[in-house]
């Protein structure tokens, strides 16, 4: 070998040739760093990885005893129910699953139970009951006070408390849309809510045949309560009804006297001497005329009144403080209350089905008292209340006449009124604002 090609091999790197196995084993060694660090997590350093000897051990744990029993009266529910229109207690112990006649005879014969025979529709009743249905224990809430009812040893007792009441002012608004009632329903009112709205206002509104579809109502009302739970409603303190575009308002203000009525923001009396009809909610029938032919006695004869059509039941008010005068049968008008009124004036209620409980002659009657109920007794062919008015014993058509207001304030109470008709005719303004607002 030159010393040329010496020194050419001496520069050059050698080439190794690895076999098959020998190309294995690099492969092996150069991945021992990884596995190391891979292990290094799943087994300690040093740990024997020989297999570690398991045996059970079974240990024996004293449990108390679970006490079971036979008697179905041991197991208590607490059941409640609605109280529903036309409920007896009979009718609501069955639908709070107390099949008990031993409970409903106590109830029924004693006297200390008697507010659970005043059921009141929408309040509630909780009961506790066993599996076999025996009554043990009985919650109502009435008016006045709240009864609880308890089954003893010795047979039921009764407990008994006068609750903590307190009266809250509430604000409702409506729209017209079909009727009144439905326009109350329709805002959340309560039906004697409603039922005052249109009695406040029934001297300026026949709410037969006055209303119209869009027409506006905004109502302030107290509503009482008792250890949080409703138990009734108050009167309106004011209101507005705004009908084919006139707005009446309304204030209730008591004179310091005892008396309460309702009045303008300026301090008239809404109350007129007369109301405009009988009925809180009728349709008129028949009108005054000299000259109607008769359906019954088929004959041409003067009609010296107004005729309202209303289902049978329906209450008729005394359109006028007054002195019953007679009440009693008479001829072709049936059952009848006639009433004697000042300056000369007499009204005739005719037809009806029966009179108000204890109705008499002689006895002192105030506006808007109930006196009898709608009928069709005498020469009727449909239930209605016949309606007459006479001055001096000459018939006048009671539509035609000018109605008279009502006493009007004292100087005394005019100060308080301005003061108070101030702050609660804000208050219906407002509430119609709002409600205008939402609208828009």
């Amino acid at each position: 070998m030159t010393a040329k090609n010496e020194a050419r091999i001496v520069a050059e790197k050698p080439v190794a040739t690895l076999s098959a196995s020998g190309l294995r084993a690099l492969l092996v060694l150069s991945s021992l760093p990884l596995l190391g660090v891979v292990g290094a997590f799943g087994i300690a350093p040093q740990t024997v990885t020989d297999s570690i000897e398991r045996r059970e051990v079974t240990v024996e744990v004293a449990l108390a005893p679970i006490a079971l029993t036979s008697e179905r009266e041991s197991m208590r529910y607490w059941r409640e129910e609605r109280i529903q229109r036309g409920d007896t207690v009979g009718a609501l112990l069955t639908r709070l699953q107390a099949d008990d006649p031993e409970a409903l005879a106590f109830l029924a014969r004693d006297r200390s139970t008697r507010a659970f025979h005043q059921l009141i529709p929408g309040r509630s009743v909780k009961a506790v009951v066993d599996e076999s249905g025996k009554l043990q224990e009985l919650f109502y809430r009435g008016d006045s006070s709240w009864l609880k009812l308890e089954r003893t040893e010795g047979g039921f007792t009764i407990a008994g408390d006068t609750p903590e009441f307190d009266t809250r002012t509430e604000m409702k608004s409506g729209v017209i849309e079909s009727s009144l009632f439905a326009a109350t329903d329709a805002a959340g009112l309560p039906d004697t809510i409603a039922t005052q709205l249109a009695d406040v206002f029934s001297s300026d509104i026949d709410f037969h045949r006055d209303l119209r579809r869009g027409d506006r109502f905004s109502v302030v009302f107290e509503m009482r309560h008792a250890n949080g739970e409703l138990t009734g409603t108050g009167r309106i303190l004011a209101a507005e009804f705004i009908n084919q575009g006139k707005v009446l308002q309304a204030v209730y203000f008591e004179d310091g006297t005892g008396r309460g009525g309702y009045y303008t923001p300026d301090g008239r009396n809404m109350r007129k001497a007369f109301l405009r009809s009988p009925l809180e909610f009728s349709r008129v029938t028949s009108g005054f005329t000299t000259a109607r032919f008769h359906p019954v006695l088929q004959t041409w004869r003067a009609h010296k009144g107004i005729d309202y059509g209303a289902p049978t039941g329906t209450r008729i008010r005394a359109t006028a403080d007054g002195f019953v005068d007679f009440v009693g049968q008479r001829n072709g008008y049936g059952n009848t209350i006639m009433l004697r009124h000042a300056n000369g004036v007499t009204t005739l209620y005719g037809h009806l089905s029966r009179f108000a409980p204890a109705l008499r002659a002689g006895q002192r009657i105030a506006q808007g008292d109930i006196i009898g109920f709608v009928g069709m007794t005498g020469l009727a062919t449909g239930p209605h209340v016949h309606y007459e008015y006479l001055v001096h014993g000459v018939h006048m058509d009671p539509l035609r006449r000018a109605p008279q207001p009502g006493p009007a304030l004292t100087a005394s109470a005019r100060t308080r009124f301005d003061e108070l008709a101030r702050e609660r005719t804000a208050m219906v303004e407002l509430l119609r604002e709002v409600d205008l607002a939402a609208l828009e």
